[in-house]
């Protein structure tokens, strides 16, 4: 079977999902409960300028779902902020709204540093 099909008569076939590839997906949907194996880590690093940041890591979404999570987090606390690497940076230390909200959306969180 190609890879690469245009068109199925099947009416149980389910296209391969954009980011992994797969079919069923195998990575986290833009919606739905989220599918983790260990806890989205949740950091603050101060730098030699600014206030620092707030680093949210080992967050497993679709990287549209992390651009859609950051912009949810700097409207709401009114900041700037990236994403790097597959983290979501704030700027300035907002841990524990972070956290209150990762919560929310059904994330197992851990908090690192003080």
């Amino acid at each position: 079977m190609p890879d690469n099909i245009v068109y199925s008569t099947d009416p149980d076939w389910d296209p391969p999902c954009p980011a992994c590839g797969k079919s069923p997906c195998g990575c986290a949907s833009l919606s739905g409960k989220p599918k983790q194996t260990e806890p989205v880590r949740v950091s603050f690093r101060r730098g030699h300028k600014g206030s620092g940041l707030t680093v949210i890591e080992k967050i497993q979404m679709h990287p549209a779902g992390k651009e859609e999570l950051l912009k949810n987090f700097k409207k709401k606390l009114g900041v700037g902020g990236t994403v790097k690497l597959g983290a979501l940076e704030l700027q300035g230390d907002h841990r524990a709204a972070v956290e209150i909200e990762l919560k929310n959306l059904g994330y197992k969180v851990k908090q690192l540093g003080g």
